[in-house]
């Protein structure tokens, strides 16, 4: 009995013992203080953080920022526990974030690096480099100047923006916000070429160039001119618009397409392209080989169209001679007179239409040389019997019955 009541009493020395050492421990813990009062710093100065304790025990810093996270130990020098701020975080604006590692006491704060006040560099952006004539079209500058260390400058550095277009020249101060310093730029009623630059604390950006292009092209008017009004199938007509140009008198590019759509008497289309220099754009196309009578109208597709102008082309070829030989296999076609009695151009087509018991069986086509032309029938193709034919050239036509080969 007299054992049992010794053990016990050893036991709640031991456990007194115990908590009189915890609480030792934590009044110990509770003597560590944030010596340093500065949080706010310029980049690349050096941030040391300095604390008093009480105990010669050296602890870590864990320190965050938003290009990432780093643990510091420190160095203890007369109580005082000191933790330099690595350069690679305190070469970078913004916030860190901090916090002692110590088991029984939390201790975390926050420091600000700030960003100089001197520019270094600057990116300049700008864009489209091609905005549209007329003042409502327009291109965005974007210049973010930079310190020493790459870092963007403090809010509100003054950018000085200049642009120079025609014979003026103009300015406007913006100032930095969130990083950027950026401006709308509009464009003016006439086209040409736009200069534009920034400076900030006398550091100047390179030149950029702002294309002011004309607006969408207003209706115009077209014309033809020709060497003759014969349906000769070999002479060019050209077609020609007058300046095109936009609502705000600006000649449109060089290079805006233009097509001529042609409609003539039987209903049928015809199309020739051109493009535009100095406003004007010109189509060729070659004259019909037969009497015919054109409706022209030009448009700038889906935004501009001409007037319609009427062409008329006469018959060249009043008439022409047929002759059969060779057992009425070998058909000579001409002379084809043009409308100086001269032979026609060579180049004009001639198409033979053969018929067989009232039954198209072949067409065959060849052009003229030196005015005439010629087909041949082969009898291992057209054997002996009766047949009709058709020829067909510059718009005229002649028909021959019961024509015998043999």
């Amino acid at each position: 009995m007299q054992i049992k009541r010794t053990y016990l009493l050893l036991l709640g020395l031991m456990l007194l013992s115990s908590f009189a050492v915890v609480q030792h421990t934590k009044v110990v813990s509770t003597e560590i203080k944030l010596v340093s009062t500065e949080t706010e710093f310029e980049v690349g100065q050096p941030i040391v953080l300095r604390f008093s304790t009480s105990r010669n025990v050296p602890l870590d810093l864990y320190c965050s920022n938003s290009y990432g996270s780093t643990v510091i130990s420190s160095s203890l020098k007369n109580n005082t526990l000191e933790f330099v701020i690595p350069e690679n975080i305190t070469k970078k604006i913004g916030a860190i974030n901090w916090t002692l590692l110590d088991e029984t006491k939390s201790l975390s704060g926050k420091l600000h690096v700030l960003p100089k006040p001197e520019v270094v560099s600057m990116e300049t952006y700008i864009g489209p480099p091609s905005i549209e004539a007329g003042g409502k079209d327009y291109t965005t500058l974007v210049v973010i100047p930079t310190d020493s260390l790459d870092n963007p400058v403090p809010t509100n550095t003054l950018v000085d923006a200049k642009f120079q277009f025609l014979d003026s020249e103009e300015g406007f101060d913006i100032f930095t916000k969130n990083l950027i310093a950026y401006r709308n730029i509009y464009s003016k009623r006439p086209s040409g070429r736009m200069l534009v630059s920034s400076e900030s604390i006398g550091i100047n950006s390179k030149e950029y160039t702002i294309n002011v292009m004309p607006s969408i092209p207003t209706d115009f008017k077209i014309s033809a001119t020709r060497p003759h009004d014969y349906a000769d199938g070999n002479q060019v007509t050209t077609f020609w618009t007058t300046i095109i140009k936009d609502e705000y008198n600006n000649v449109v590019s060089d290079g805006t397409f233009v097509t001529f759509f042609i409609k003539n008497k039987k209903g049928h289309m015809l199309k020739t392209t051109g493009t535009t220099i100095d406003g004007i754009a010109n189509s060729k196309i070659i004259h019909p080989d037969f009497a015919d009578k054109w409706s022209v109208k030009a448009y700038v597709d889906g935004m501009s169209e001409s007037n319609s102008i009427s062409i008329s082309y006469k018959q060249v070829i009043k008439d022409f001679d047929v002759e059969f030989s060779e057992h009425n296999r070998l058909i000579e076609i001409g002379p084809l007179q043009s409308f100086m009695d001269q032979m026609i151009p060579d180049g004009l087509h001639i198409k033979l239409k053969i018929y067989q018991k009232n039954t198209l069986i072949n067409t065959l086509t060849k052009t003229s040389f030196n005015g005439y032309t010629s087909f041949k029938l082969k009898p291992a193709i057209y054997q002996n019997d009766d047949y009709n034919f058709s020829i067909e050239t510059a718009g005229l036509s002649k028909e021959f019955k019961s024509i015998k080969l043999w």
